[in-house]
């Protein structure tokens, strides 16, 4: 279930002051009031946080120590191979 964040319209108790998290499903209908005080809120839009590390994840030399095999363009329909097992050259 995804987690939304809510901004408080007016007064604002303890919990709903500046921001407040709710996890919600993603079918519910967005909170009108604030579940500890009653006082109207709004749901906002928030960034999200970008995973750290993926180029490491995705590195030849990650991806074949995990038993996967990365291909990378050589040519227009010719493939590489970069790590794993397999052909050394695909073409399509």
């Amino acid at each position: 279930m995804p987690l939304y964040e809510y901004e408080p319209d007016g007064e604002a108790c303890e919990y709903c002051q500046g921001r407040f998290e709710v996890m919600q499903k993603v079918a519910d209908p967005p909170l009108k009031k604030c579940p500890q005080c009653g006082g109207k809120c709004h749901r906002v839009f928030s960034s999200f946080a970008p995973i750290k590390g993926t180029k490491a994840m995705l590195s030849p030399k990650n991806l074949g120590e995990k038993g996967f095999t990365q291909y990378k363009k050589a040519g227009d329909g010719y493939y590489e191979k970069t790590c794993g097992s397999g052909p050394d050259l695909i073409h399509r």
